[in-house]
């Protein structure tokens, strides 16, 4: 029987591109920080679109779960020095943190509803979940909250594909490959989105725009709300004197001493200029010649390492981006702090009776004690895992099709595809017919979807 002809791809590895396509070392990297290091904060956001509102309108709930692990673990200075400089709370995790073992479920826990519990529901909702620069909070959330890390990557996509079938999207890949910011670090990636948003809205375009709506909370809920004040951006004049790898990577070596602006507003107010003052420049060009140029569109990251260069700065820095840049304690050497979305079209997170819907938040949060200002200002868990949510609700908004129908992506060419950093190609979250799940994952999996009663607990009969 004769087949009809095709065309097979294959990948031609060589020496020269050898470390850009195989990443099974970055994977044991990031294994062995998970199993030696620990989470100290875990922050979810649960976006529900509200169908009876114009436009893409979402009610949303936002938690901060500040965890302290009950065996060994390590943390250097420098992650703690990091860490503080952000606002990070020891005092409060030593006295207060949510007990949680790693790795698989340990007999005689008697923490009772642990975070192994919880993420167990997560996983039973099925619903779509969202991450920012992604492959080091999945390692880390298994290990910690679901089962002993696999030895190979391949075992470990295979049993991710299956965790979610809903699927897992990457906003750091989204605002590098469909947005197509100027950077790509998550507050820059957040206000960004929130100032085209607010742009759209000004303008009164016939376009969809973005709504975000809380919930009102009542009683003995009060006491447990920190209100994040998020305001709109701020044109400032006078000289912009901003940190060049701030800028680009949204991180700094020299943190909080550095003398040049990390003000993400300034930051982009700068690029902004900067595009408009190169569209100028080329429709000037393109008069002269008479001739018509390429459309304009937003200049791709590496826009930023030209600027780079040509920048005179009082230190060398690198030209590369670093490995993690936006969740400095998510690294091998440091804590990390998550920034996982649940994000959830379909139902919210919560169901408690004294919660109700209302417009956006006001400006002003009740009376509180002031704090003292730290190093980027809105870093932590929960407030980062609401600007991720932010991020991938208006680059669905953008992507949307009306006729599409609901069972679709929500935003198809993210689908199961986590960031890379220095790769050209993201990591695709698919299930290998050469990759078989591993055990731990298969038994888990028995008990989140009913076929089996309990998980055995390590070390019980």
């Amino acid at each position: 029987i004769m087949s009809s002809s095709m065309i097979v791809p294959v990948i031609d590895v060589q020496a020269n591109n050898f470390k850009e396509l195989s990443i099974e070392d970055r994977y044991k990297a990031i294994c062995h920080a998970a199993r030696t290091r620990s989470i100290l904060s875990l922050g979810f956001a649960c976006y529900k679109k509200l169908d009876n509102k114009a436009d893409s309108t979402y009610l949303v709930q936002v938690y901060n779960l500040t965890l302290l692990c009950s065996e060994e673990y390590i943390i250097e200075p420098q992650s703690v020095q990091f860490l503080v400089q952000h606002g990070f709370d020891f005092n409060k995790q030593y006295a207060e943190g949510i007990p949680y073992y790693k790795g698989n479920d340990k007999g005689g826990d008697a923490h009772g509803v642990n975070m192994h519990s919880l993420f167990i529901e997560l996983l039973r909702a099925n619903k779509p979940l969202v991450v920012h620069n992604g492959l080091i909070d999945m390692v880390f959330l298994y290990q910690c909250f679901y089962a002993h890390l696999p030895e190979r990557l391949g075992t470990f996509i295979s049993d991710l594909s299956q965790m979610f079938p809903s699927g897992i999207y990457d906003t750091k890949y989204a605002t590098e490959y469909e947005l197509r910011f100027t950077a790509s670090y998550l507050e820059y990636a957040y206000k960004k989105c929130k100032l085209e948003n607010s742009k759209t809205i000004a303008g009164g375009g016939n376009g969809s725009h973005l709504f975000i709506e809380f919930c009102k909370y009542t009683g003995n809920m009060q006491s447990y709300i920190d209100y994040r004040p998020c305001l709109d951006n701020q044109n400032q004049h006078g000289a912009l004197n901003i940190c060049v790898q701030f800028s680009a990577y949204g991180w700094c070596p020299n943190g909080s001493q550095c003398t040049m602006s990390h003000d993400t507003n300034l930051i982009i107010q700068h690029d902004e200029k900067t595009r408009e003052d190169k569209r100028k420049k080329r429709k000037r060009k393109n008069k002269n010649k008479a001739s018509q140029g390429p459309s304009e569109i937003c200049s791709s990251p590496q826009g930023k390492k030209s600027h780079f260069e040509e920048a005179s700065l009082d230190q060398a820095v690198p030209i590369s981006e670093p490995a993690v840049s936006e969740h400095q304690e998510e690294t091998a050497s440091s804590e990390p702090t998550d920034a996982a979305n649940a994000f959830e079209p379909g139902k919210t997170a919560s169901k408690n009776g004294n919660e109700k819907s209302q417009p956006e938040a006001p400006s002003e949060a009740p009376d509180r004690p002031k704090e003292k200002k730290v190093e980027g200002g809105t870093h932590r868990a929960g407030f980062d895992a609401f600007m991720t949510g932010y991020i991938f609700a208006y680059a669905r908004n953008l992507t949307k099709n009306t006729e599409e129908p609901s069972t679709a992506p929500l935003v198809p060419a993210c689908l199961n595809k986590l960031f890379l950093s220095g790769k050209s190609v993201p990591l695709h979250v698919a299930k290998s017919t050469f990759s078989k799940s591993s055990k731990a994952h298969v038994h888990k999996m028995d008990y989140v979807w009913g076929k089996s009663t309990a998980v055995k607990p390590e070390g019980t009969a």
